[in-house]
């Protein structure tokens, strides 16, 4: 205990500290408290945040800012529109066709897991399938139940999603377009000693912002690869299944596995256990060995450097605390957590 307040006076009277251990609480507190209210604010700056690559890029070279800001602000609400009015409505039809499918898929699953005991006695038996198709019935009422549920909850969001799409595109074009201003007066709220905090920020900024950027050409090239892949071998459901292979680089490691069973469901309920179903399953599977072993590390390899076990620890926690959006944003906060291990003063001698 003695050594514990010996570490916190010793570090509280360093002015530096206490300014970076300030600005880190405000920052958890504003997003605590006030986070369901500041939402488009926060959604408009990691967007900012993002473009800003693009507009540095033009500025180097040497197009004007306001005109290198009026090309990506243009560039993302056309992304935006087509988002909008080709992928969305894509994605909606195959969803509702994959719900009419749902209870063909469920009956064909269970007739090939109830042959099972005939074409693999020594490995299974008759009470052991009918037990796995039960369970199996069982855990897709416990995952479906809530999904209704939750798909109900959302329809008082349109509201909600119609205002993000008038607040959040103006938000990003003046956070873009004032981003010195706003820096400057954010810098000038903080006290002279902010060197630490200064550090922080610069590791920071290289690494979450090489890292987003990184993820976002990710997710679209897996996701683009994925459907022309899906397409060439016929497989029902291409634009579905590929926008969630593209989004299951977001979480490291496990994203891949989560997507395996979706696929192989949809494959095995088109083809039944056949050549077709292996090529999907080897498809997918070369994919993700190309995204892990070439894609992902010549994007990201001068950005964050975690650890697989840090990155997957940081899913399970960050995940735990803050759901959803804690696994989306989990290597980022383990970096801003490395950033503020690196900074830290070291101990002095004696």
């Amino acid at each position: 205990m003695d050594r514990f307040r010996d570490w916190l006076r010793r570090h509280a009277s360093d002015p530096q500290v206490a300014t970076l251990f300030v600005v880190l609480i405000v920052l958890v507190i504003l997003v605590a408290v006030l986070g369901g209210f500041l939402a488009p604010v926060i959604a408009s700056v990691v967007v900012a945040y993002v473009l800003d690559g693009g507009v540095q890029g033009l500025r180097r070279l040497h197009v004007p800012r306001l005109t290198a800001v009026m090309a990506v602000f243009l560039l993302f609400l056309t992304a935006l529109l087509g988002f909008f009015l080709v992928l969305l409505p894509l994605l909606a039809g195959q969803v509702l066709e994959l719900a009419q499918a749902l209870p063909g898929i469920a009956a064909a699953v269970r007739e090939h897991l109830l042959r099972l005991p005939q074409l693999y006695p020594e490995l299974i038996g008759e009470q052991q399938a009918v037990e796995l198709v039960d369970t199996i019935r069982l855990e897709l009422l416990a995952i479906g139940q809530p999904a209704v549920a939750y798909a109900l909850a959302l329809l008082p969001t349109l509201v909600n999603l119609a205002i993000y799409l008038v607040l959040v595109p103006m938000l990003v074009f003046f956070f873009l377009k004032d981003k010195d201003r706003i820096l400057g007066w954010l810098v000038g709220l903080l006290p002279a000693d902010r060197g630490l905090a200064a550090v922080v920020w610069r590791d920071v900024n290289t690494m979450v912002g090489g890292y987003v950027r990184g993820k976002l050409y990710e997710i679209v090239i897996v996701a683009v690869v994925s459907y022309v892949t899906f397409a060439l071998l016929g497989l029902d459901f291409s634009v579905l299944l590929a926008t969630g292979t593209g989004l299951s680089v977001l979480i490291p490691y496990l994203g891949a596995l989560v997507m395996v069973a979706p696929m192989g469901l949809v494959a095995f309920f088109q083809w039944g256990v056949s050549e077709q179903l292996l090529w999907v399953l080897l498809a997918y599977g070369f994919i993700q060995l190309l995204d892990g072993n070439v894609l992902a590390p010549l994007l990201l390899a001068e950005t964050v450097k975690l650890h697989p076990i840090v990155v997957i620890i940081s899913i399970l926690v960050f995940g735990g605390i803050w759901g959803f959006w804690g696994v989306f944003f989990a290597v980022p906060l383990a970096s801003v957590v490395q950033a503020v291990v690196n900074a830290w003063p070291p101990r002095q001698p004696g």
